[in-house]
C-alpha cells in the first residue's frame, strides 16, 4: 500500500450538499520540528493569518527585525544568550497579534508513552506525512468555521522527502475541503494554493519556528542539559529557557489554565476554530502505554535525533 492509498483509506466520502460562499482569504504557514524527541516527538505546528492583514503584519515585523538589527534567519535554534533579549521582543510582537485575533496558532505533537498498534511497514514509513494531514486537516477547525471559512494559500516549510512523496501529499492536502466533515464550511484548499517556502522570505514562518521548537525543548527537558563533565547548563540553553518561560507566560495571558503538554481544552467545537492559540496532543486511537518512556526529574536525555524525516 503506498502513501496515496494510506491518505485515501482516511477520506473516502465526499460532500453532499453545496458549499457556503465566503469573500474571505486565509494564509496558512506550516512547519514541523523535533520528529524524534526523549519525551514528546513529532511536532507540527501552523501560524493562520488572514490575507488582507498579511502584508501589514508582515512589514512591521520587518521594520522591527531591521531596528533590532536582526540581519540572519529567526530560528529557535539560534537562541543565544547575546540575541535573547532581541528575540523576546519578536515573541512580544507575535503575541500581540494573537492577543488581538490577527493571527491563529496551533502546535501538534506525540507523546512518545503513547504507542501505536496495528501499524503497517508502509504507515510507519509514510508516518510524517500521515500526521501532517491530520494536523492541516482538523488543527484549526475550519471544518466548524462557516461562512467565516475562506480559501486558503498554504505554505509549508521545506519538505524533508523525496519530491514524488511530496507531491503525492499536496495532492492529498488539496481534497481536504471537499471531504463531508467541511460541507457546510466556506474553507477551500485548492492545488495551486500550496507552496513549499523558504522560511527566510517569510517572517511569519520565522516566528512560528521559535514558537514550535521552545515547546521541543521544554517537553523534551532540554532546558535541564548540561553539557559533558559540566556541574552547569550552559549559556544558551539557560537563554533558550528564559525564551521559552516568556513564550509560555505570553500564553497564558490568553490561556490561563495553558498546559503545554496537554490538549487546549476543547469546549464547544466551535473553539476549535475560534480559539487564537491552542495544542493538540495526539493519542493514536489504537494504542498502549510504555511508561519506560516517562518523564524523569533527573539525568534527563538529549533528543535521539532532530533530524526531520518521515520514518
Amino acid at each position: 500500500m503506498n502513501l496515496n492509498e494510506l491518505l485515501a483509506n482516511h477520506d473516502r466520502h465526499r460532500p453532499i450538499s453545496r458549499k457556503p460562499k465566503s469573500d474571505k482569504t486565509y494564509t496558512l504557514y506550516c512547519d514541523e520540528s523535533g520528529s524524534h524527541g526523549s519525551y514528546y516527538s513529532n511536532f507540527y505546528g501552523g501560524l493562520l493569518v488572514d490575507t488582507s492583514h498579511q502584508l501589514m503584519l508582515e512589514r512591521e515585523l520587518l521594520q522591527l527585525f531591521a531596528e533590532l538589527n536582526l540581519n540572519s534567519e529567526l530560528k529557535w535554534q539560534r537562541v543565544t544568550e547575546n540575541y535573547l533579549t532581541k528575540y523576546i521582543a519578536v515573541v512580544d510582537k507575535l503575541f500581540d497579534y494573537v492577543a488581538g485575533g490577527l493571527v491563529k496558532i496551533r502546535i501538534m505533537f506525540t507523546q512518545n508513552r503513547y504507542v501505536p498498534l496495528g501499524l503497517s511497514h508502509e504507515q510507519k514509513e509514510g508516518q510524517f506525512f500521515l500526521l501532517y494531514y491530520q494536523f492541516i486537516k482538523h488543527a484549526f477547525g475550519f471544518e466548524h468555521a462557516g461562512r467565516q471559512g475562506g480559501r486558503t494559500i498554504l505554505f509549508l516549510d521545506r519538505l524533508p522527502d523525496r519530491e514524488e512523496r511530496c507531491h503525492q501529499f499536496k495532492s492529498y492536502l488539496s481534497d481536504i475541503s471537499g471531504l463531508r466533515d467541511f460541507q457546510h464550511s466556506a474553507f477551500t484548499l485548492n492545488a495551486p494554493d500550496i507552496y513549499e517556502a523558504d522560511s527566510r522570505n517569510h517572517p511569519l514562518l520565522q516566528c512560528l519556528d521559535i514558537v514550535l521548537g521552545s515547546m521541543y525543548f521544554r517537553l523534551n527537558n532540554l532546558h535541564l542539559v548540561k553539557p559533558a563533565g559540566s556541574r552547569i547548563r550552559g549559556k544558551r540553553t539557560r537563554a533558550k529557557e528564559t525564551l521559552y518561560k516568556h513564550i509560555n507566560r505570553r500564553i497564558r495571558e490568553i490561556r490561563p489554565n495553558f498546559n503545554v503538554g496537554a490538549n487546549t481544552s476543547t469546549g464547544e467545537k466551535i473553539e476549535r476554530w475560534t480559539d487564537t492559540y491552542r495544542h493538540w496532543l495526539f493519542k493514536p486511537s489504537n494504542r498502549e502505554e510504555d511508561h519506560s518512556v516517562g518523564k524523569k526529574v533527573k539525568s534527563p536525555a538529549a533528543p535521539t535525533s532532530n533530524h526531520l524525516s518521515g520514518t
